[in-house]
């Protein structure tokens, strides 16, 4: 599968989150790039469906930082790297 056809399979899946607290399947979606240990984008295997509040809202990765996401989810049973082991696992 080419990049192109990944993030349209991608943008399929709806937002990790809702998908993994309230089992919505079809909501928005913009692709968050995980940075997993530091700076810099991955590649496109790297991105994470999300709608816009769990990327750029007040609850999302950028509105609450990466660290206080993680933290704050974790307590849900989650990380950015749960969902995007989760978002492999659909592909």
């Amino acid at each position: 599968m080419n990049e192109k056809q990944y993030k349209q399979k991608l943008i399929t899946l709806g937002c990790a989150v809702c998908r993994r607290l309230y089992g919505i399947t079809d909501s928005p979606v913009q692709l968050h790039h995980f940075r997993s240990g530091g700076w810099g984008r991955g590649d496109y295997t790297t991105l994470i469906p999300l709608c816009p509040e769990h990327h750029t809202g007040k609850t999302g990765i950028h509105g609450m930082g990466t660290k206080a996401f993680d933290k704050f989810y974790d307590n849900h049973g989650f990380t950015q790297q749960t969902l995007l082991d989760d978002t492999k696992g659909l592909i």
